[in-house]
């Protein structure tokens, strides 16, 4: 028989305490992380160059690194990127009006001191530190706005505890993702910011289809709990989360892998979004709203007598 054709019956919300403890030690860390290793901010946010090159063999870092110093170059960062023949060299803003042909020039007469073959300049971008700085305002802003928007909807749609409930599971979402971004010290760029503006949609999409069933449940179970509807409520609906998350990470995977160092940042976010997103859906958002005391009452649609009504029957 088909595995998913059957309805489980997992006591999810038993370990309710355990999984708020859980999330508790990961939102601690991740703030932790933060505040000790901040972001691997990209050039979108810290403003400054980027010069990809590409040479004919393997490069040697050391050297690379060597001959940037003797050309006169303090703050800079050079790594792989891609396979082992391409880097990436990332400057911070200079000063004075040296234009991007010459600083690409003064970075390609560096590498070539390296000794190491012919080089070829692939891509030379920069962002002004000005332009940085605004891009990380409206990326806050935008997750912000979402936030807020996400608590109105729920509030008009569902009841004001599922909206608490929600919101309270996207920013736990949010907070556990951007601390193993930061743990990993992974490149914070605009890509990243899509990424987690794409969690909070799939994340809450996810929740809204397991508070869409127990409010269906909330209303035919009229004998049934709050803590048992609720279980029930997401047993009916984790096959279909099951299907959902793995084909969606599959896809993230072989973009991952295959997709290139252009859009890894983009894809590995996602991957890590997800999961916790999933997570969180199951163990954080339907627990929360438990935890509020939501109860048949509250969904159901109060009826307002019209004023001078009488009743049928009079004595």
């Amino acid at each position: 028989m088909d595995f998913f054709s059957k309805q489980t019956q997992i006591d999810f919300l038993k370990l309710r305490n355990v999984a708020f403890a859980f999330s508790a030690l990961l939102i601690i860390a991740s703030v932790a992380s933060l505040a000790t290793r901040s972001l691997n901010f990209g050039l979108d946010f810290t403003g400054g160059t980027l010069i990809e090159a590409g040479f004919e063999s393997t490069v040697d870092l050391d050297a690379v690194r060597t001959s940037m110093d003797a050309a006169g170059f303090s703050d800079y960062i050079v790594q792989q990127f891609g396979d082992a023949s391409s880097i990436a060299v990332r400057l911070a803003p200079r000063g004075g009006e040296e234009s991007n042909a010459e600083l690409s020039s003064a970075v390609l007469e560096a590498l070539q001191q390296s000794g190491q073959g012919e080089i070829d300049i692939r891509r030379v971008d920069f962002v002004g530190p000005q332009i940085g700085k605004e891009l990380a305002e409206k990326g806050a802003l935008a997750m912000f706005w979402v936030l807020v928007g996400i608590l109105l909807y729920i509030s008009l749609r569902f009841q004001w505890r599922f909206s608490v409930g929600a919101v309270a599971a996207l920013m736990h979402d949010i907070i556990i993702t951007i601390g193993i971004l930061s743990f990993t010290h992974l490149q914070f760029d605009l890509t990243v910011v899509a990424a987690l503006l794409a969690v909070i949609g799939y994340s809450l999409n996810d929740t809204i289809v397991v508070f869409d069933r127990i409010r269906e449940n909330f209303q035919g179970m009229r004998k049934t709990g709050p803590l048992q509807v609720v279980n029930i409520s997401i047993n009916q609906t984790i096959s279909r989360t099951i299907v959902t998350s793995g084909t969606t990470l599959l896809v993230l995977a072989a973009l991952y892998y295959f997709g290139g160092d252009a859009i890894a940042g983009f894809a590995l976010t996602l991957i890590i979004g997800i999961g916790v997103g999933t997570y969180s859906s199951i163990y954080i958002a339907s627990a929360i709203t438990l935890k509020l005391g939501v109860s048949r009452e509250d969904l159901l649609e109060r009826k307002v007598e019209k004023e001078g009504a009488k009743l049928d029957s009079m004595p």
